[in-house]
């Protein structure tokens, strides 16, 4: 007859491989909720900052307002110089085009600066974004593995019961 420790056994290990089986899928379905959520994060966060203005951040208001001040501060010194010493208005409108030149210059850096720092974010982004996707292929992966282990492990355990079963047939036909 067959051996009650043997179909203990292999019920065991049946039971076994469907139970890591099962907690391995729920621990799968964690991670991979967990690398959704990262990459909903990385897009968000490249949405937000990539169309930024430029113009609107701190350090170009800054920027742009330090040179209109010193746009005003020359007019007012050409415009005084210009009273004073009796200058032209050719001088003071040269000053004033020279000022505008100089506004229209600190707009150009400002616009470089942010082109170069789109580039940046983008190339974080695909950064993150390929990391992400390398996790997530290599997650599908693992668990394609983890199936074929655990259909493995029944299929052994089975495997183990039918041979043992063999034998005390085996054995009972020789008794």
């Amino acid at each position: 007859m067959l051996g009650l420790g043997s179909l203990i056994g292999g019920a065991m290990k049946i039971g076994g491989s469907i139970f890591g089986g099962i907690k391995a899928s729920q621990a799968m379905k964690q991670v991979k909720k967990n690398l959704e959520q990262q990459r909903r994060e990385n897009q968000d966060w490249y949405d937000r900052r990539y169309n930024e203005d430029a113009t609107q951040r701190a350090d170009a208001q800054r920027m742009l307002a330090m040179t209109n001040d010193l746009i005003r501060q020359r007019n007012r010194a050409a415009a005084g110089t210009q009273a004073v010493m009796g200058g032209t208005e050719e001088s003071v409108a040269a000053t004033k085009a020279a000022n505008a030149n100089a506004l229209a210059d600190t707009a150009a850096q400002i616009a470089v600066a942010g082109a170069n720092r789109k580039d940046n974010i983008e190339n974080q982004y695909m950064t993150r974004k390929g990391a992400i996707n390398d996790k997530l292929n290599n997650l599908q992966q693992q668990k394609a593995n983890n199936i074929i282990s655990a259909v493995n492990g029944v299929s052994s355990a089975a495997s183990d019961i039918t041979g043992s079963a063999l034998d005390d047939i085996n054995v009972w036909k020789k008794a």
